[in-house]
């Protein structure tokens, strides 16, 4: 057997990286695992975590989890179901950690959000609106100075 050369292998493993990255932002409301998405990538759990942040800046938890919240802020901003109701169906299993992460995000906890959300939009095309409430990463969320 021929070792291939470093470079080889990074370029592999980017390309099965891209692919677990892409499974997650269609997959993000069901139930995934850093160990399931490991073996998508063919790597140890250890291995694809590092990695994954190597490549894209952020664990695959943290990834999954903004692309949760940036599905629960639309539906949130439709006002049609409740913040239980959003959390379930981006596929967070706690409602705590849902409203957590989504503060840390957003800035502001999701029912405040979900009540103040529609006037933020209003008059936006879907597509733009989409860029103007994407999520910060990285506990990032500038304070709203609320009082």
């Amino acid at each position: 057997m021929i070792a291939r050369p470093p470079a080889d292998r990074h370029l592999e493993d980017l390309a099965w990286l891209r692919r677990v990255r892409d499974r997650i932002d269609r997959e993000y409301a069901e139930p995934l695992d850093v160990e399931e998405l490991a073996r998508g990538a063919h790597m140890s759990a250890g291995h694809f975590s590092r990695e994954f942040r190597r490549a894209f800046g952020e664990s695959p938890y943290s990834y999954l989890m903004t692309r949760r919240i940036e599905r629960a802020m639309a539906l949130l901003r439709r006002g049609e179901l409740s913040v239980t109701d959003v959390c379930f169906a981006v596929g967070c299993s706690s409602l705590g950690t849902f409203s957590t992460r989504f503060t840390q995000l957003v800035g502001v906890p999701p029912s405040v959000y979900r009540d103040e959300g529609t006037h933020v939009t209003a008059g936006m095309p879907a597509c733009i609106a989409k860029q103007v409430t994407r999520p910060v990463r990285n506990r990032e969320a500038p304070s709203l100075g609320r009082t």
